[in-house]
């Protein structure tokens, strides 16, 4: 198959008969064996019975509908293990990504060899409160990930299926798929200015508060890339350190005592430091032992109560 379109979507009603038309319009034009994987993210509106109308017609259409809301990561991840193309993209449902870029998308992956191609929307019909934390959020992940795009946030982008298979999405890393591929060894990165159209039906569910879990995800993810599977590098590294300071501290005291005998060691305030450096340094030992074992027994975190499916196998309701 050459084309797969992942379209993860809440409370997108309106919008979706237009969205299906239009992509099959562009894609049925280029001569694309194709399938559309829209994955309802527990929407409470009347988004999964449009899904299964417009299932009925095409059957290319496939569906995955979760039974509460999980998020945007989630959905994009069940949508990935779905995806059987050569070639993955990903658009929102919500119109302002345009389906007449998939075709230069594709190009770009299957010619050009690119990896992942994320689209940027150079000139947005968004307002302050969205555009002005979005911005603010690329600068900072470019720099701390030194992938030079910028828009990590578009939702337009375009995959190898093995770099949708090889990255593993929960909470809200979706924003950092850039970085979770170039971490996976797909370093062939790329950007393609692409059309943002004006939200035609409903409202943003973003807002200033993504600029704060943003930054925590990115926290969060920039850890766990390096010490994920290491994490006693980390504690253990700030353990040493710990223990060395307050070993070498009591040394000191102990010297002095010897030497001057003019206070007691436990009369000095630093004797103190040196116990508390002892006593942190062993907890990070003991934190880091356990991060280890947490890593080697960790149960899988993409488990999600899918309530139904169309036009796609059954699998374990849990799955």
């Amino acid at each position: 198959m050459d084309l797969s379109i992942v379209i993860p979507l809440f409370n997108e009603e309106e919008s979706l008969p237009e969205l299906e038309a239009w992509i099959c319009r562009v894609v049925e034009r280029e001569g694309y064996s194709y399938e559309i994987i829209m994955v309802d993210d527990g929407s409470n509106d009347t988004s999964w019975s449009v899904v299964k109308k417009l299932s009925e017609k095409n059957p290319h259409l496939k569906g995955i509908k979760f039974r509460r809301n999980h998020g945007k990561s989630p959905a994009l991840q069940k949508g990935f293990e779905a995806a059987q193309g050569d070639v993955v993209i990903t658009m929102d449902a919500d119109l302002q990504d345009s389906p007449e870029e998939i075709p230069e998308l594709v190009k770009m992956i299957r010619e050009d060899g690119f990896d992942l191609v994320s689209g940027w929307k150079r000139k947005r019909h968004d307002p302050l409160n969205k555009t002005l934390p979005s911005k603010v959020f690329n600068k900072v992940v470019s720099i701390v990930s030194h992938i030079d795009l910028h828009d990590f946030n578009c939702g337009l982008k375009a995959y190898r299926n093995e770099v949708v298979k090889a990255v593993e999405l929960y909470g809200d890393l979706h924003r950092f798929i850039p970085l979770l591929a170039k971490w996976s060894g797909f370093n062939k990165i790329g950007e393609k200015v692409v059309q943002h159209q004006e939200r035609k039906y409903g409202v943003s569910k973003f807002g200033w508060e993504r600029l704060i879990t943003g930054f925590l995800d990115l926290l969060s993810i920039v850890f766990v890339g390096r010490f994920g599977k290491r994490p006693m590098h980390f504690f253990g590294t700030l353990g040493v350190l710990s223990i060395s300071f307050g070993f070498l501290t009591l040394i000191y005291l102990s010297i002095a005592k010897m030497i001057f005998e003019e206070y007691g060691i436990a009369e000095r305030p630093l004797f103190f430091f040196g116990i508390l450096a002892l006593i942190i340094g062993t907890q990070l030992f003991v934190t880091g032992f356990l991060a280890e074992l947490v890593v080697k027994t960790a149960p899988d975190r993409n488990t999600y109560v899918i309530e139904e499916r169309v036009n796609l196998p059954t699998e374990n309701p849990t799955s």
